[in-house]
């Protein structure tokens, strides 16, 4: 991490609100702003001419003039063994899962193949503008070495975990209760906390863990209460069925995981699109974060978020890419999925909305607002330049849209992608082009 300062130059937009909430005083705009970072922090945002003012003597310049710079994006819900089964043909979830992916899960025995993968992934991500994402590895432990291995080098904030399995999967993607407890305890007490890293309990879902083995989930997470807890819960019909005949004495789906201690302020679900009104309530009781995963939902058949009913019931929500279910590594591709989904729902959702949601909404949903998520000094300087001219298509729009900035920003959603990254900031060093360099 360089303590060389920098002074990035652009469009500043950050929020300290959901606009949903709070309106037009949610958000902030600097047409012609300036952020200074050094030693991996902001130090200051403002107007140009007051950072150049006051910059340190030999500051560098990045001039981003016309282009956005907002808080680096955030995935909530992500697993990178998945990148190579991507774009698989024509299952639903648990077809899905002993077709292509527990086949591919099974070559990260090999540590070679882990760390190829983990670096891939993730300048992948950089390469999208996302700084920060909540990730699942394999059973293996050497997955999870790897990918904070590769995090670190990067200085990348990042929160991952090792699946928990002991059923209902192939026998080499199967540890036990006590071996997944133990390893697990294990890569917490060597990664979390180290740099930007921390650490996600894991198990997969309830139809591939024993009631013993989300018991010793639960365990790890009252041993360690700061580390949070991630799985999924109700994407698909036939996955629900599964679960509530292995657990016949759960109340429903979201019950199996409370009565092992899994539900939590630190706690992220991934899906939850067919839930029982009980099953809302209890989310939104215990503090848990449903993660958005608009096009995994599309691409599986799983069915459609209603976004509106968990808000309107006091439910956390984050937004998340679910690869390799879902189909894109960009926040701004999967923010005009989700979209498409809430139109399908007649849901409204703004691109301030949707934007807050992928920086400030996702760092609150993960609780690390005072860390990432705005452009704050004393916050982390994770940051990305947005041009909303980077393509022919985004460039003729940009004609019509009188500078109106919801206009803007709904044209970037519509039409952006990767492209539109003109650099990604990871702790205040420009990533796009260098990556783990």
């Amino acid at each position: 991490m360089s303590a060389e300062a920098r002074i990035i130059r652009g469009r500043v937009l950050s929020f300290s609100d959901d606009p949903a909430v709070s309106g037009s005083r949610a958000y902030s705009l600097i047409d012609d702003g300036a952020v200074l970072v050094a030693s991996g922090l902001i130090e200051a945002v403002g107007e140009t001419r007051d950072i150049l003012a006051h910059a340190p003597r030999g500051a560098l310049i990045d001039d981003h003039s016309g282009s956005f710079i907002v808080p680096g994006f955030i995935d909530a819900h992500v697993h990178y063994p998945q990148t190579q089964v991507i774009g698989s043909y024509g299952a639903q979830l648990l077809d899905w899962l002993h077709n292509y992916t527990f086949i591919e899960e099974q070559k990260f025995a090999d540590p070679a193949h882990c760390a190829r993968i983990a670096a891939f992934f993730l300048d992948e991500l950089i390469r999208s503008g996302t700084t920060t994402a909540m990730v699942y590895c394999t059973v293996h432990p050497r997955s999870v070495d790897a990918f904070f291995a590769a995090a670190e080098e990067r200085a990348m904030r990042m929160i991952a975990g090792k699946v928990m399995m002991d059923r209902d999967a192939p026998e080499r993607l199967r540890d036990t209760a006590e071996r997944g407890y133990d390893e697990s305890k294990a890569l917490i007490e060597r990664w979390r906390g180290r740099g930007r890293l921390d650490y996600a309990i894991t198990p997969r879902f309830a139809v591939t863990s024993t009631q013993a083995q989300l018991e010793a989930a639960g365990a790890l997470a009252r041993e360690f209460p700061d580390c949070y807890v991630q799985t999924h819960a109700n994407e698909n019909k036939a996955e629900i069925a599964r679960v509530a005949a292995l657990f016949p004495k759960a109340r429903s789906y979201i019950d199996v995981y409370a009565r092992a201690g899994l539900t939590g302020p630190r706690s992220v679900i991934g899906h939850c699109i067919h839930l029982q009104e009980s099953e809302v309530a209890a989310l939104a009781e215990s503090g848990s974060v449903a993660a958005f995963c608009p096009t995994s939902n599309l691409f599986l058949g799983s069915g459609l978020f209603d976004q509106a009913r968990l808000s309107h019931a006091g439910v956390r929500i984050a937004l998340a890419t679910d690869v390799g279910g879902g189909t894109s590594y960009s926040m701004l591709r999967t923010a005009a999925e989700g979209y498409k989904v809430l139109q399908l729902n007649r849901q409204p959702w703004p691109a301030l909305e949707a934007f807050y949601r992928i920086t400030l909404g996702n760092a609150r949903a993960l609780t690390l607002e005072d860390r990432i998520g705005s452009i704050e000094a004393g916050k982390e300087a994770d940051l990305v330049a947005l041009d909303p001219r980077a393509t022919p298509a985004l460039a003729h729009r940009m004609e019509t849209a009188g500078g109106d900035l919801e206009v803007e920003l709904f044209a970037l959603l519509t039409l952006g992608d990767d492209r539109a990254v003109r650099e990604t900031y990871v702790a205040g060093e420009p990533r796009k082009e260098t990556g783990g360099a």
